[in-house]
Order: C-alpha cells, then sequence, then structure tokens
C-alpha cells in the first residue's frame, strides 16, 4: 500500500521551488484560492470544500512562510498541516469574508516588484467572490496579475512521491477493468454497471469515483461524456467506459471498450488502429519530443479513418491533482516533453457518422522513454458474452 500524505521535505520542496519562480516571474506575493493548489502548497484535505459558503485563503510571499487565511470552522484541521501561521474569520460573514485579514496581511509583507500573483489563467478559477475579488483588487496598492504560467510549470513536473500515488490508483482501476466482464451481462443496465464498477473499485483501495461515464450503443457510441442510463445492453453492442479515480487526491484518467457478443468487423478494426496509434506515441515519447510531434504520430496512425474535416481535436493532456491538467496534445503545442511529466494517450475517431471511438492509457516521462501506469488494454476489443 503507497502511504498517504507527503513527508514534510515535499512540501518545503515546493515553497522552494515556488519562491524562485516568483522571482522569475516578478511576483511579491502569490494568493491561492482553489482547492487543488490549496492542497498541493499545505496538505489540507477535507470535503468542505463542496460548500461553496466559505472561501479558502493561502498567501505565499516571495520570502518566508505561507499564511494560511481560514474560516475558523477550519482551524484545527489546518493545524494538522505543516502551516504555522493561520488567520481566522468567523464565516460565513457575507460583508466581510476574510478580504480585510488578506489586505492587512499583503500590507505588512515587502514588496520588490509590485505584484500579487493569482490562479486567473488557464483552466483556473478563483474560489471567491467575484465582488470580492475586485474589492481587494480596489484596495490594494499593488498589481494584481495571472501567475497560471508559472503555476502550471510548477505542478506539470510532478515528484516521484506524487508518481507513486498516481501509478496506485492506475493499477487499481486497470483490474478492476479487467475483472469487469466477470460482474456484468447482456441485460445490465449502464446504471447496474457503474453500480458494479463502483463497487469493485472502492473495494480495491479507491477514494473516490468522482467520473464515470457509462455509454452503450449499436455498433458504437455517439458520445463520451455523460452519466450512466437505464440503457440495456444487448448483443451487437459497443460498452465504452471511462473513469477519473482516486487515491489521496491523485487521479488516472483512462478508459476502456468492450464488445457486448459479436460486433462488426469495423468496429475491431477500429479498436485495433487506435490501439496501434496510442502505441506509437508510448513508443516515441521522451524528453525533447514535442507535445505536437506526438499528436501527429497519432494522426499518421489513424489517417485511413480520419474525415477530411478533421478538426485537430486533442489526444491526450496532464493530469495529477486534477482530472485534466496542462499540458494538452494537440497539433500546435510545441511544449518539449520532460521527464517526471504525467500525461493521457488518447487518440479518437469518428468511424462511421455519429459513432465514436477513444483509446486512452496514462504514463510517466522517464529519461529513457514513456513509462506505462496503466495495464495496456488488450490489442483485441474484449467481449462480454
Amino acid at each position: 500500500m503507497i502511504k498517504r500524505g507527503f513527508k514534510l521535505i515535499e512540501y518545503e520542496n515546493r515553497l522552494e521551488r515556488v519562491q524562485s519562480m516568483m522571482s522569475c516571474y516578478k511576483i511579491d506575493i502569490l494568493l491561492i484560492t482553489s482547492e487543488f493548489f490549496m492542497r498541493y502548497f499545505t496538505g489540507f484535505s477535507t470535503q468542505f470544500w463542496q460548500s461553496p459558503t466559505r472561501p479558502w485563503f493561502l498567501i505565499i510571499p516571495l520570502k518566508g512562510f505561507p499564511k494560511a487565511v481560514i474560516p475558523e470552522i477550519g482551524f484545527r484541521a489546518m493545524q494538522k498541516t505543516w502551516i504555522k501561521e493561520i488567520f481566522t474569520w468567523p464565516s460565513p460573514r457575507p460583508e466581510d469574508e476574510g478580504i480585510s485579514l488578506i489586505l492587512n496581511l499583503i500590507k505588512e509583507m515587502p514588496s520588490k516588484f509590485n505584484n500579487i500573483g493569482a490562479e486567473l489563467g488557464r483552466e483556473m478559477s478563483l474560489r471567491m467572490p467575484l465582488v470580492d475579488f475586485f474589492s481587494l483588487k480596489s484596495n490594494l496598492s499593488k498589481n494584481v496579475i495571472d501567475a497560471s504560467p508559472m503555476l502550471w510549470k510548477l505542478r506539470i513536473i510532478k515528484s516521484n512521491s506524487e508518481i507513486d500515488k498516481i501509478n496506485h490508483i492506475c493499477k487499481i482501476t486497470s483490474d478492476a477493468y479487467e475483472n469487469l466482464p466477470l460482474l456484468i451481462k447482456e441485460g445490465d443496465s449502464e446504471r447496474d454497471i457503474s453500480r458494479k464498477l463502483r463497487i469493485d473499485l472502492i473495494s480495491r483501495g479507491a477514494d473516490s469515483i468522482s467520473f464515470l461515464p457509462i455509454v452503450s450503443g449499436e455498433g458504437g457510441v455517439s458520445q463520451i461524456i455523460c452519466e450512466p442510463t437505464n440503457r440495456r445492453l444487448k448483443n451487437g453492442d459497443i460498452l465504452f467506459i471511462d473513469t477519473g479515480s482516486t487515491y489521496d487526491g491523485y487521479f488516472c484518467d483512462f478508459d476502456r471498450n468492450y464488445s457486448i457478443g459479436k460486433v462488426s468487423d469495423i468496429v475491431k478494426d477500429v479498436y485495433e488502429i487506435l490501439w496501434i496509434a496510442t502505441q506509437s506515441a508510448i513508443d516515441v515519447a521522451k524528453p525533447g519530443i514535442t507535445l505536437s510531434d506526438l499528436w501527429k504520430i497519432m494522426v499518421e496512425k489513424l489517417d485511413k479513418y480520419l474525415p477530411k474535416n478533421y478538426s485537430y481535436g486533442r489526444f491526450g493532456h496532464g493530469m495529477g491533482l486534477q482530472l485534466t491538467e496542462p499540458p494538452s496534445i494537440t497539433f500546435d503545442n510545441k511544449m518539449e516533453l520532460v521527464s517526471n511529466m504525467v500525461l493521457t494517450i488518447e487518440p479518437s475517431i469518428e468511424f462511421l457518422p455519429g459513432k465514436i471511438m477513444v483509446h486512452e492509457e496514462n504514463i510517466v516521462i522517464t529519461q529513457s522513454g514513456a513509462e506505462l501506469l496503466t495495464t495496456r488494454a488488450p490489442y483485441r476489443i474484449p467481449e462480454i458474452l
């Protein structure tokens, strides 16, 4: 079993890295409001994020230690983390949800660049009322700038301890996928399958299953993102399942396709060409290769089936504390792969009008190439009889 949490040195290293980057990006103070970056920097974990009533803040100075500014209900929970300076207010207090506390703390901090960084950019959102954010900005003598390029540069590279957790949940989910044909049968509904798979994942050690589209259709599926329905499996169906299950806060994200009884030759061919496209990307992925290189390699393998008006969709992405994170594997993303980057490899095809298929595996980039985190899907589509 992989141990939960991290040693103190993990958080000290994260602080050292971000403060070094803050100097390069000319940021005096970093204001954190989101669940995922709060957990990344502090280790603070709570289901209380499900309640939108109270905002939570972390202030990271250019030098020194982070300061938590949180509702008083969370004081004892935050004390269990490595954070020593904790400031609270009696939330909910709509007229002042921690804003005056933040202003006072910021005014006491030295300023070299006159800039405060916040989560304002791609794949980010502020977890605080916008009216409070605007009020904060108007009462500050410093500029508030987008810190997302710096923050994602930090989180794109995983530590070995983070990778261990991702690898663990990938293996749990791989085993559940391999066991699934023993649990389900023709006539089961998509909701029946969801219930059985959730139970199996939890029994194997997953903490949560927050993402679990289950879609079935005759000869293929028309979409891959919606929740399961009462539709029942029948002979000739394709069953698509994708999951973002977690262990200690870290996600896996990969799918599997199954056939219910016998399916058409084109379904078999499309499944196999997607398998080959996925494998071709895994085989060449290594430091120095660009994300667009990976995309082009997959497109070359899929070219026989891609329509002429192909829309240049993405064929994978990063993951970690969130189901999807930067970077995206797209035709124009020139970012180079680096060691300890965790990615999904996810080519897709619309092989008939209204029929699509997606194949997905999870990898980590090492100095010698890509290491598979998931148990590789079989080359031929698994049949459930």
